[in-house]
């Protein structure tokens, strides 16, 4: 192969060419504009205007403050749990956390997410592949050859090396909007993710003080069926004695055995609320067990943020909001449909009749040119298709509101039940110590022979009603805590230096 210097063949003209044209096909994408609307966050309407305060706030909570919102749901949420100092729930949420499959399959989904964002950012470059082949093929004896037949015919081979280009110039912006799209999409699955690790957290720690509750209660219902052995031994020891009749052995041993079948129901529910903890944890069923253990008496206040602070620190408003951005920048897909699409496609490589001159120079072949596609009649497809983009990104706004207000609907329960559940449960505390002093003074008349025992019986249910109702009100307590973090979007940067209870135990 010979080299002549000091000229310029016409393949250096034509990569010359080649590459100016290249530098000016990129500063003119620089330079590219995006069709489409950007986006702007909605504002919320006028017939749905956010609360100046929560009905609940108090001026110790600052919660009638605002200041401009700052999303910061992506932000670890921390072992918000640990509040309640409970080792057992601390090893339950970590098992949970590493095992859970609806938890697992929530990351799957962000990974999915991440590689579609990566799909949409690879149309930025050029799309280069190979596609080596070989032919044999023998050409027709009576091809035409100027309206007659060739008369002749060839057997011959074709190997072919290319490398074939093709690279759409995003002049409209097609592809940033896609970007964009998946981009936002991305987001808003790492914020469902969070959501999905703040529901199975909630859920555990609710089934969790579920269970102790009903420990709880069933140890309260097993003392009380030993203090009724005892009342019904007493009964018969005074029956034999003819100081009573077999009607008050008879309501002795009725109030026993009622009691006793109270227990397999307290059973059942423990063993279902079990059976769902061990499927939050990752775990079947059976063979599943925790340890009966005490309700703690300790709930912590939990301070309520500004209003504004749960609209950033809630995954679910986040992940709403940036899925409105993902079908905004759909519109300006569905509107980049309306302008020509231009590419750039070429070919270069070797081609020879035979492999031993096939990556001669001479074996060399190159093609370059730009197309372009432009709509002309596509019986309505591009305006239905905005029409369609249009109406998705109205639907994610009206989503997105929907979350915000629901949000504050959370708030506003949970408050409400922290404030009417300390006060039912002063109530039914005092409730329980009334009924615990009745029955002290039932048992002295019925041993001073003054009452039968129906007066018995009666303050001892009355006793068991209210202790197994102050027991349950706890457990409540308890989980609506659980309920109010989950619905705050997790923990808060100012724990409590020392949680109280807002109840004690049993009086």
């Amino acid at each position: 192969m010979k080299v002549h210097h000091g000229v310029q063949k016409p393949s250096e003209f034509v990569c010359r060419t080649g590459l100016k044209l290249a530098i000016g096909v990129v500063l003119g994408i620089v330079a590219g504009c995006s069709v489409g609307p950007d986006y702007h966050q909605p504002a919320a309407l006028k017939s749905q205007p956010l609360p100046a305060a929560f009905s609940d706030s108090s001026p110790t909570n600052n919660a009638g403050e605002w200041k401009v919102a700052r999303p910061s749901a992506n932000l670890p949420r921390g072992t918000w749990w640990k509040i309640f100092n409970d080792p057992e729930l601390d090893r339950l949420e970590a098992l949970a956390a590493a095992e859970n499959q609806d938890l697992a399959a929530a990351v799957a989904r962000l990974d999915e997410a991440k590689a579609e964002l990566g799909v949409a950012r690879s149309a930025f470059y050029p799309q280069v592949a190979t596609t080596p082949n070989f032919v044999r093929q023998r050409a027709s004896f009576n091809a035409p050859a100027n309206g007659l037949s060739q008369s002749k015919t060839f057997t011959y081979n074709t190997f072919n090396v290319p490398l074939d280009l093709n690279w759409e110039l995003d002049l409209w912006g097609r592809v940033r909007r896609q970007v964009e799209s998946a981009h936002a999409s991305f987001v808003a699955s790492a914020d469902d993710l969070e959501s999905a690790r703040l529901l199975l957290q909630a859920e555990v720690a609710s089934d969790y003080f579920s269970t102790r509750e009903l420990d709880e209660e069933r140890r309260v219902v097993a003392d009380t069926i030993e203090t009724f052995k005892r009342s019904l031994e007493l009964t018969q020891n005074r029956r034999k004695g003819g100081i009573v009749s077999d009607l008050d052995v008879s309501q002795a041993e009725t109030q026993l055995r009622s009691t006793e079948a109270e227990l397999p129901a307290i059973d059942l529910q423990r063993a279902d609320t079990l059976h769902a903890l061990a499927v939050l944890c990752g775990q079947p069923a059976t063979g599943f067990q925790l340890a009966s253990g005490p309700l703690t008496n300790v709930i912590p206040r939990v301070p309520v943020s500004l209003p504004s602070e749960l609209l950033e620190r809630r995954p679910d408003i986040a992940s709403a909001e940036r899925r409105m951005a993902a079908a905004n920048a759909q519109v300006g897909v569905a509107v980049s449909a309306f302008y020509p699409q231009v590419f750039l496609a070429g070919t270069a490589g070797f081609q020879s009749v035979g492999v031993d001159t096939l990556f001669d120079w001479p074996s060399r072949m190159w093609s370059f040119g730009p197309s372009v596609t432009m709509p002309i009649f596509t019986g309505g497809q591009n305006r239905a298709e905005l029409a369609l983009a249009k109406a998705s990104f109205q639907e994610t706004v009206a989503n997105y509101r929907q979350t915000v207000l629901s949000a504050f609907q959370d708030v506003e329960d949970q408050l409400a039940a922290q404030r009417l559940l300390a006060t039912q449960l002063e109530a039914q505390s005092a409730a329980f110590a009334a009924a615990r002093h009745t029955l002290e003074i039932a048992n002295n008349r019925y041993k001073a022979g003054v009452v039968t025992y129906l007066e018995v019986a009666t303050a001892q249910s009355a006793e068991l009603d209210n202790e197994r109702s102050f027991v349950q009100l706890e457990g409540q307590q308890l989980t609506a805590q659980v309920a109010l973090i989950k619905a705050l979007g997790g923990g808060w940067e100012n724990n409590p230096a020392d949680p109280q209870p807002l109840a004690a135990k049993s009086p």
